[in-house]
This record gives C-alpha cells, structure tokens and sequence, in this order.
C-alpha cells in the first residue's frame, strides 16, 4: 500500500482580508504524478509554499511523509524546482556540474567542500535528465529548456522521493514543452518520484499526470486522470471563472 507524502486537511489562508485559500484537503501519496491546475491568482503557488514551510496556514494541518510540518526535519526528501525567469540570472559564472553539485550543499553543509563521489552523484542526475554532455559549459550558454533540466538535476542529486515544481515549463520555447513533459513521466514512472506540478498546460500535462486537482481558492475536484476526462467542459469553465475548452486527444489525431 503506497505512503501518504503529502497531507493537507482543512488548510486556509488569508491575506490581510482576502481568502486565497479555504478547506484545502489534499492526498499525494508517493509514485503519483499530480498536475495542480487553475486560474491566475487561484492559489496555487500559496499552496506550494505552505507544503514547503514558507507559509503557515491560518487553520488547517500539513503533514508530509506522515510527520507534522513543524517537526519535519528530512527536508532533502523534498526536490524544488521554480519558474526558472524568476528565479535565476542566466549570466551568473558557474558551470552546469557546479549548479547541480550545489543542490548538495543542504545535505552536506553550506561550507564543506564536495567529494569525487559528490561529483559522481551530480553526473548521475545529469543523466538522468541527459544533461551530462553539458556538464562543463557555463550555465548562461543553454537554452531556457536546457538550464529548466539543470535545475531539475539540482533538485535530483539529493536523491528526493518527492519533486514539487511550480510552473517549470516558464521561459521553454513551445515546441521543446511536449519533451519536457516526457522527461517528467519519465522520471516518475521509471525512477518512482512522485511530482505535484503547478501548471498551465493543461491538455498535455493531463495526458502524463496519474491525478489531477483544480483549485480556486478552494479544491473543486480531486482524483485519477480518468475521472477528470470524464468531467465536461462547462463544469471546468465553471471552477476557473472563464470559459475553457480542453483540447481531446481524438483532435489532436485528427489535427496530425
């Protein structure tokens, strides 16, 4: 029976007067592939942050890996990835096996210096997201696809049960979005990280992600891929406060 990673029960939080979020209860159990979907301003990045401890909730209780988030210490279980646009200076002078060794750096000390098999751990990661031809060139010479991967391997080489990233795809050219998503579903289905991914890629995330969940300001549905294609899409235009018309998989064959 697959662990519960993620607990949220009950979960609200204001700012000043205004609700972001209300009741939020939310189960992500470890090997599953979450896609965490809504409008602009619906909370979503707020949820992220309360799962990460940046942000206490006003009622409500978080538990991750069965443990209350105020006693939870294993915080290399967890791997984040944000929006690369606003979270990095592409001219910083650092190789791509530099940026990644640095995602050690909580596991074995700010100060301490990297061992070979530090070194051997960061290549691995590289690997795994088929960066490792780049290991040696500086980060600012790759494209926003390449350094979204680098910072997933940064997020991997503490070797995380869990990866949490929050609108990723920021910054990717269009046409590399469909490969970045089949390295996710790889990385989930072959090395059995669970993922909660913030996204706005709806129609090709939900073909990859095992769950889905809708939020805005508070969950309006939860589940398996399968019941959420079964949803129409009046209720969903509904849950986002504007029309939207998912895009079916029988037209994406037709459109070919």
């Amino acid at each position: 029976m697959e662990k519960t990673i993620i607990e949220c029960d009950n979960v609200s939080f204001h700012y000043e007067h205004s609700t972001v979020l209300e009741d939020i209860s939310l189960e992500v159990k470890e090997g599953e592939f979450w896609a965490l979907i809504g409008p602009n301003g619906s909370g979503k990045s707020t949820l992220i942050n309360i799962i990460l401890g940046l942000l206490k909730p006003d009622q409500g209780n978080i538990k991750l890996f069965g443990q209350n988030i105020d006693s939870f210490k294993q915080r290399e279980r967890i791997g984040y990835v944000s929006q690369k646009s606003n979270s990095f200076n592409s001219g910083f002078p650092a190789t791509v096996l530099e940026v990644v060794k640095s995602g050690l750096a909580r596991k074995i000390g700010l100060f301490k210096s990297f061992t070979k098999h530090d070194e051997q751990k960061a290549m691995d990661a590289l690997r795994v997201v088929k960066m490792d031809d780049f290991a040696n060139k500086n980060i600012g010479e790759l494209s926003g696809g390449q350094q979204q991967r680098v910072f997933i391997a940064r997020a991997l080489v503490g070797e995380p049960d869990l990866l949490i990233m929050d609108e990723p795809t920021v910054g990717i050219d269009q046409k590399n979005v469909a490969s970045f998503y089949s390295m996710l579903n790889a990385l989930n289905r072959e090395h059995g990280i669970a993922i909660l991914l913030v996204t706005h890629e709806v129609d090709l995330v939900t073909e990859l992600a095992t769950h889905v969940a809708c939020l805005n300001r508070s969950i309006h549905f939860h589940g398996n891929r399968s019941d959420y294609k079964k949803m129409n899409d009046a209720d969903i235009s509904a849950w986002y406060g504007h029309p939207v018309r998912r895009v079916h998989q029988d037209e994406k064959e037709g459109q070919r």
